[in-house]
């Protein structure tokens, strides 16, 4: 088993896990009585668990070892996940999410995959780079799809016998068991996934270093919009406003992420032809208008329909983006730019969920998805105008 295809399974499995916990996390601490602001301090939680996770591997991991890395954040993950289900009380459930990275996006961008990242790129050469993006998204987008399935499995189990929220607990614990499978996948890794320099620490030149700083302040921008718009508030949102459960808000979410996958080909084949950032900002416009249009939709059916022409559009910017900064920094700066970018991200993610909460209880429930959409379009045209005239090697 090549390296590659070790990081594609283990991504995908891990997609599983996060698309399953991502519709499972809103309506299981609603079941738990939580308030929508003790639903957001622990969506925000899991999430400054992935920035804190992010910031050590950016760090370490080189130093450290990329396979052990990669084997203590799925360790840690199965940990976190097991508490996660035996709680009951906020603060408890806010320290099971942080431990265990419990990532209420819905969508994996955790510690692991600024490592995956990272290596990928070594793999081929800088004319499949986006293409082997693509379809590492495109199989994490299949994980997602099928792990919305998943989050149906309380229903499942409450058919078999078992009561209200043990069905849950018990479904979270599958999550904690999906994360354990990928520490074991991480153990068929080469030594070819380390630096070829070996540990010592690389020197960033002072034309990444501009970039870097350009980039990871857009990038910020975009995640705390996007922390209005984890998939655990979608799902609160869904829950609230038009009575659906997980037994429908799974086969929702499972079409939301198929929709996904077949972007991400979209979006290598439509890069080909525009270039990395016009394919970025010319779909990630529409999706955010569309979101704005699911927040004023009349009946579930009608939001449903436009939540999924949003996510046939929204996720195209994903390796474009991820192969455009692998492609304007140097191969040894690879991890601090995968790291750098993805801290932000994951840090940015984590400010807004408490406030989302806030607004959903004291102003209405749509406010975070107007408030996140209109943000996302400003960030889009911000990026275009920063990074129009930068293009990668292959597109000069």
């Amino acid at each position: 088993m090549t390296d590659r295809v070790v990081l594609y399974a283990a991504a995908f499995v891990r997609s599983l896990a996060t698309g399953m916990i991502g519709v499972l996390m809103g309506v299981y601490l609603a079941r738990l009585e939580f308030d929508p602001f003790r639903i957001g301090y622990v969506v925000g939680a899991g999430l400054l668990g992935c920035a804190a996770a992010a910031l050590l591997v950016t760090c370490f991991a080189d130093r450290a070892g990329r396979r052990l890395s990669l084997i203590g954040v799925s360790l840690l993950s199965f940990a976190g996940g097991c508490a996660f289900a035996l709680t009951s009380h906020p603060f408890a459930a806010g320290a099971a999410a942080f431990l265990g990275m419990v990532n209420g996006m819905g969508r994996d961008r955790g510690a692991a995959l600024i490592l995956d990242q990272v290596i990928l790129p070594a793999t081929v050469g800088d004319e499949r780079r986006t293409q082997v993006f693509a379809w590492y998204n495109v199989l994490q987008d299949i994980g997602h799809a099928v792990g919305g399935l998943l989050a149906g499995l309380p229903a499942l189990l409450r058919g078999l016998g078992a009561e209200g929220l043990g069905s849950f607990r018990l479904s979270v614990g599958f999550y904690a068991l999906l994360m354990l499978a990928c520490a074991a996948l991480y153990l068929r890794l080469s030594p070819r996934v380390e630096p070829l320099d070996g540990p010592e620490k690389t020197r960033v030149s002072p034309a990444t270093r501009r970039v870097l700083w350009r980039i990871s302040s857009l990038f910020a921008f975009d995640s705390l919009a996007g922390g209005f718009l984890t998939t655990a508030l979608l799902t609160f949102f869904f829950y609230e406003r038009f009575g659906v459960g997980e037994a429908v808000l799974g086969p929702l979410f499972f079409g939301a992420r198929v929709l996904n996958a077949l972007s991400h080909l979209g979006a290598a084949w439509l890069a080909r032809h525009i270039g990395l950032v016009n394919t970025m900002v010319f779909t990630h416009i529409p999706s955010s208008l569309l979101m704005i249009t699911v927040a004023y939709a009349p009946n579930f059916t009608v939001a449903a329909l436009l939540f999924l022409l949003r996510e046939g559009l929204v996720e195209m910017d994903v390796p474009t983006r991820q192969s455009y900064v692998m492609a304007v920094v140097r191969p040894e700066e690879r991890t601090l730019a995968s790291g750098v970018t993805h801290l932000v991200r994951v840090g940015a993610w984590a400010i807004a969920p408490a406030f989302a909460g806030w607004f959903m209880g004291d102003l209405s429930l749509m406010t975070p998805l107007v408030i996140g959409s209109g943000l996302k379009i400003v960030y889009d045209v911000l990026l275009y105008a920063a990074f129009r005239g930068t293009r990668a090697p292959e597109e000069v």
